[in-house]
């Protein structure tokens, strides 16, 4: 990226990118669920999650002293920036062969598990490619790898899994109510990491490009702060009912900071509202995955998850292009004769994109009490 000399060439590494790293969301949940049961799950995907929100507002605020390198050493900010950053995400990805095991290891020498525990011990032959990486450590040993291996005896074996697997999450009508609401907070969750300044800077068109990323930051650290209060509720409610009620009120504070980002007179109130959407957006998205998680896990087992974390994941994230693509960057409604003009008179208050993103976060909370209604009536009729 840092070397990257025209159009083609960004368009090009972008693509790529967005390549490698399309699993590691997913993924990633799917990991934390070998180690954490559904109830405990919420507050550690939440953790995880913050990684998120802590590289936003750290390229806020970093950006600001990137833009003071122009020059150093021939090159521009933003390319110390990529060669910086690659150089940190090159290092760890190495280091975590070390740090991170495949998945939980069964105690040591099956001297804790019980005869009948041993014999279901499969007996598999390490694969190729694990002669060319080292080994981590096991995560649990002692009296803490045998209770978990009780409590989660399940991932201890990798299941092997077809097309037909796949095909019977695709079926799963819960699949889908989980798509709508992680597109729903997705979009705006992008639409704000994207054009955030923009906003900002049609509040305050004086502000520098440092004032700008500095005042950007500040909506990513609210986002942080949500995550820690507000995940951990939703494993002490982990109930349909109570992630759907944390999930909805999340959303809610999404749609009064657009509002009063878009229909407040005063610059510090749309700002303020700008705020308030990134708070409101912190535990929405780890709720959707933790939610995916206890709904497929039961059903569909490990391979259920996976498949049902990287679907409602990559088929959500359409949301991201909608906001990308669709809005904001020029669109009509949001210009002359757009309801920006009619009902404000003024253009840079992007009222027709931000109107979007309500309507699509209404359908994200009518999508989270659909999927509890369903839950609750295949309960009732002694389905899982």
């Amino acid at each position: 990226m840092a070397g990257m000399q025209a159009a083609w060439s960004f368009y090009l590494l972008r693509l790529l990118l967005g390549i490698v790293i399309a699993g590691m969301w997913p993924g990633m949940t799917y990991y934390l669920t070998l180690f954490y049961p559904p109830a405990r799950l919420g507050k550690r995907i939440g953790q995880y999650f913050t990684a998120a929100q802590l590289s936003a507002a750290v390229v806020g605020l970093v950006s600001a002293g990137f833009q003071l390198m122009d020059g150093a050493g021939g090159l521009l900010g933003w390319q110390w920036m990529f060669l910086l950053y690659g150089l940190v995400g090159v290092l760890l990805g190495i280091a975590l062969l070390w740090w991170l095991p495949d998945r939980p290891l069964p105690p040591l020498a099956g001297h804790q598990l019980t005869p009948q525990q041993q014999q279901q011990q499969p007996a598999t032959k390490p694969k190729w490619y694990h002669h060319l990486t080292p080994r981590p450590a096991a995560a649990l040993s002692g009296a803490d790898a045998e209770l978990h291996y009780r409590d989660l005896e399940k991932v201890y074996h990798s299941p092997p899994w077809t097309l037909r697997d796949l095909w019977s999450v695709l079926q799963d009508w819960r699949l889908w109510p989980l798509t709508v609401m992680y597109f729903g907070v997705v979009g705006v969750g992008i639409g704000t990491q994207n054009y955030g300044t923009v906003i900002l800077s049609s509040i305050n068109p004086n502000l520098t490009g440092v004032q700008l990323s500095l005042l950007f930051a500040p909506i990513w650290i609210c986002d942080l702060l949500s995550i820690l209060l507000l995940t951990p509720l939703s494993d002490h409610f982990p109930s349909h009912m109570g992630r759907s009620l944390l999930f909805t009120f999340s959303v809610l504070l999404q749609i009064a900071g657009l509002l009063l980002t878009t229909l407040s007179l005063q610059p510090w109130t749309r700002y303020g509202g700008l705020l308030l959407v990134g708070f409101g957006l912190g535990p929405t998205v780890p709720i959707t995955m933790t939610w995916t998680s206890q709904i497929f896990q039961p059903r569909h087992g490990q391979v259920g998850v996976a498949a049902a974390t990287a679907l409602v994941s990559g088929l959500g994230n359409l949301g991201s292009v909608m906001a990308t693509y669709a809005l904001y960057a020029g669109w009509s409604e949001d210009g002359e004769g757009g309801v920006g003009m009619r009902l404000l008179g003024r253009r840079e208050r992007f009222a027709g994109s931000n109107f979007v993103l309500v309507g699509v976060l209404v359908g994200s909370c009518c999508a989270a009490w659909a999927l509890v209604v369903g839950l609750v009536w295949q309960e009732r009729r002694g389905r899982r």
